[in-house]
């Protein structure tokens, strides 16, 4: 069986000095971004693993981090970005990892990732079974140079937004604000009941409509239901045709921006206005919702800041300082055209 591979075998093949190979997997040093990646790649390229437990007991540093994420779309895209940019700024290497299958398989390659002891600590997006995770209570000194683990609760196992990327409050300031304006009927097209966003964004509605229900001032308000339940605009238009002609003037809710766009088209070939006889608002804040007619007011979330906020949390556990407090919420509301000129 060949010997495995030294890292004076990483600095040959690289062309750096030994003690560029050492500053690249620590951390530590002043080298370039550049050149550390290139150790870094060399280093994975020969399937070199420094043993951290032999290096020095002072520092047990790498300078590296690592991100487990599942397959990745946009959203996840933005929020790994915000991640990367607190790391970097921290003077860390951020390391993706994406991984798949049963949550039993995910928590073995976790494991696994911990076990090799190439991070200082690791900031799983996707859920893992408790047993993983490193006790964060633990001083640093005191965890024997083993890596942290700590589990964020942004994204289920099929990368769906969880916590606070599925926090529905906008949706009950949407309600109170149209309320204020006069508006009594509602309705709300729904998504999936299986995404925890969709789920959040309905209960929410419900809520603030009960809400209004127990208020003397809004007491006559009238909810038309929870109707849709996927992420189809053609729903949301033909759950629009379903209305009676009676339904106006109708104040919609829709759980995203291509169900408010399905619900413009629906009232406009029922021959309704907007914002006259029906006022909408989406979620997503997709980009086409600016130039809709009317413009459509939406629920901008930041991603990319609850990537920073992650990663803000993986550090002080890294350090063992405490956690940092929670933020203000991640999504704002975009008032625009569709649902009039009333702001609250």
């Amino acid at each position: 069986m060949p010997n495995p591979p030294t890292s004076h075998d990483v600095a040959r093949i690289a062309g750096v000095s030994q003690a560029t190979v050492s500053y690249a997997l620590t951390g530590r040093g002043t080298i370039s971004a550049a050149t550390r990646e290139r150790v870094l790649e060399v280093a994975e390229s020969v399937g070199y693993r420094p043993n951290l437990a032999a290096r020095s007991m002072r520092t047990r540093r790498t300078g590296r981090l690592a991100v487990v994420s599942g397959p990745t779309l946009d959203h996840q895209l933005r929020v790994l970005v915000g991640a990367g940019e607190i790391a970097a700024a921290a003077g860390y290497t951020t390391e993706t990892h994406t991984v798949d299958g049963t949550i039993e398989e995910r928590t073995d390659q976790v494991r696994a990732l911990a076990d090799a002891r190439q991070h200082e600590g690791i900031l799983t997006l996707v859920p893992v079974l408790p047993h993983v995770l490193t006790d964060v209570a633990a001083a640093p000194g005191e965890r024997d140079g083993a890596t942290v683990v700590v589990a964020e609760a942004t994204f289920d196992e099929h990368m769906r937004s969880l916590g606070e990327l599925a926090d529905a409050t906008a949706v009950g300031v949407f309600v109170e604000a149209l309320l204020q304006a006069g508006h009594r009927r509602f309705l709300h097209v729904a998504g999936p009941d299986q995404f925890a966003s969709a789920r959040a964004r309905r209960d929410a509605y419900l809520a603030a409509i009960e809400r209004a229900a127990t208020d003397p001032a809004t007491a006559d308000v009238v909810s038309l239901g929870v109707v849709g339940g996927s992420w189809s605009p053609e729903a949301a238009r033909l759950a629009l045709r379903a209305l009676p002609d009676s339904a106006p003037p109708l104040a919609v809710v829709a759980a995203n921006d291509l169900l408010a766009a399905g619900v413009l088209r629906g009232a406009a070939e029922r021959g309704w206005t907007a914002p006259g006889d029906v006022v909408v608002t989406g979620w997503d804040d997709d980009a086409v919702g600016a130039y809709l007619t009317p413009s459509l007011t939406t629920v901008d979330v930041d991603f990319t800041e609850a990537g920073r906020r992650a990663m803000q949390r993986l550090l002080a556990a890294v350090r063992g300082d405490d956690p940092p407090e929670r933020g203000a919420a991640v999504a704002r509301i975009v008032w625009r055209e569709s649902t009039g000129p009333q702001r609250p």
